[in-house]
């Protein structure tokens, strides 16, 4: 198991009763011998996520049918051992890592779309689909699925709903529970649930389906989801523009509400962002600029461009300067390039990079930006901020040297306050990653005792026994 900097020395972690040839003989009665693996290079890929802290666990499970998933987690309630539900792997807080043992269900072998309706703006597909296989599917009908995590081309819809995942176009579109539908859901104990179903319009008892979007993976397994679909854009428009100030970028966002235009994606840069990328890929940014805003808007043809033109307009009377619209989609990732190049060029600032993911009210984003510079300074930790300003979502990389134990020390200190600090402007402590094991210290910050306790109780109520993704969280 690789050193943690997020647990304090646990010792060697203990096997569980998932190890028993007993138990990995019915395993593999339930998925077949092939669907169990328990090779130490085979089991490595499902031990971590983004975060690359390995913990593996004692068998991976590849299950093909939510009745295999049923007989798994029965299994797992009878004889006690851990579950820890796994997509692709990309999430940044330890959600889908196996801390405490047991095996993992990958939904890998999950992986196709069942159905698509034009006529009925739906998707049915299994969990193990990756974002951008089902974008893909959809737009071939021209269809439109708006959730767009940065981990598109990896990321399973399965982790995307047990995450709420967001991305850069939820200034317009929201985020993934804004999309599903209903979902087949294999509960801790083992019964499989529907929730929801094919209509947008559904109060026939509790919201099951939100209970489930966001749960990270604690409340059930997800074996298929419905999701909402929408016409598929004619086109799209990007700007982008210089400013001297993070605060006259951020008026930005407000001035295009009064224009009564609605923007795709808002994405700011801060100046330290903006060095960075300077430095390592030389794109012609004002080195002495404040902010780097990528503002796109979508839709037919005519309005995109009038849109595109307002939009230019609007950055240029709030201080804008060096310009640049695109006039084709070959300019479009050309313009986005600045923004792609980001984590590259800050990898020189750090072997280990706390990337985190508050959120405030985007008027108070500037102030934001402001407090976490003065935090980075406190603790000697170089810091970036960039990302959704559109929605307030803004992402702090503090980066150290893994190996520097005071470096590290002062990086998770300047962590805690950036939270606390996102708390007290309106916001709290995550707005796409989620809490997993990594921000679970965390989550009295963000709220109080008796939600805490209410959320216990819930998880208590579906999962009797803790089987299911334990150590997040509450932990």
């Amino acid at each position: 198991m690789s050193r943690s900097i997020h647990f304090a020395d646990r010792g060697v972690r203990a096997r569980t009763s998932a190890s028993e040839p007993d138990v990995l003989a019915r395993l593999r009665e339930i998925v077949g011998a092939e669907n169990v693996l328990v090779d130490d290079e085979r089991v490595e890929p499902y031990a971590g996520d983004a975060l690359k802290e390995k913990f593996p666990p004692e068998a991976v499970l590849l299950p093909r049918t939510a009745r295999e998933v049923s007989a798994i987690l029965r299994l797992a309630n009878e004889r006690h051992f851990p579950v820890t539900a796994r997509g692709g792997g990309v999430g940044y807080t330890g959600g889908a890592v196996p801390v405490e043992g047991g095996v993992v269900v990958g939904t890998d072998r999950m992986n196709r779309v069942r159905e698509v309706s034009a006529s009925n703006l739906y998707a049915v597909t299994e969990p193990g689909v990756t974002t951008y296989a089902l974008q893909q599917a959809v737009e071939e009908v021209g269809l439109f699925y708006p959730p767009d995590p940065a981990s598109y081309k990896n990321s399973y819809i399965g982790g995307n709903i047990a995450e709420n995942a967001g991305g850069i176009r939820s200034a317009k579109y929201g985020v993934t529970k804004h999309y599903v539908l209903g979902l087949e859901v294999v509960l801790p104990t083992g019964e499989v649930v529907r929730t929801g179903g094919l209509t947008s319009k559904n109060v026939v008892g509790f919201d099951l389906t939100g209970l489930i979007c966001g749960s990270e993976g604690m409340l059930g397994i997800i074996t298929e989801a419905t999701l909402r679909l929408l016409p598929l854009p004619e086109t799209t428009r990007t700007v982008r523009a210089t400013f001297k100030t993070m605060r006259a970028a951020c008026a930005c966002p407000p001035a295009f509400t009064r224009s009564r235009v609605t923007p795709v994606a808002v994405e700011v840069l801060d100046r330290n962002s903006i060095r960075a990328v300077e430095s390592e890929f030389a794109f012609g940014i004002d080195p002495g600029a404040g902010a780097l805003l990528l503002v796109s808007v979508d839709g037919g043809h005519e309005e995109v461009e009038r849109t595109a033109r307002v939009v230019e307009e609007v950055v240029r009377e709030l201080g804008g300067y060096d310009v640049l619209r695109s006039e084709s989609r070959e300019d479009e990732d050309r313009l986005w390039d600045v923004r792609r190049a980001l984590s590259p060029a800050i990898r020189k600032f750090g072997t280990l990079k706390f990337n985190e993911d508050v959120v405030v009210p985007r008027s108070r984003v500037p102030e934001l930006v402001e407090r976490v510079e003065g935090i980075g300074r406190k603790y000697e930790t170089f810091v970036v901020n960039f990302g959704h300003l559109g929605d307030g979502n803004i992402h702090v990389n503090f980066m150290c040297d893994r190996e520097d134990p005071a470096a590290v020390g002062r990086a998770r200190e300047a962590v805690g306050e950036t939270f606390a600090a996102a708390v007290s402007l309106g916001g709290t402590i995550s707005g796409e990653h989620g809490i997993g094991y990594v921000k679970s210290p965390y989550l009295p910050l963000a709220l109080d005792a008796e939600t805490i306790e209410a959320m216990r109780r819930i998880k208590r109520a579906l999962d009797p026994n803790g089987i299911l993704n334990p150590g997040k969280m509450f932990a």
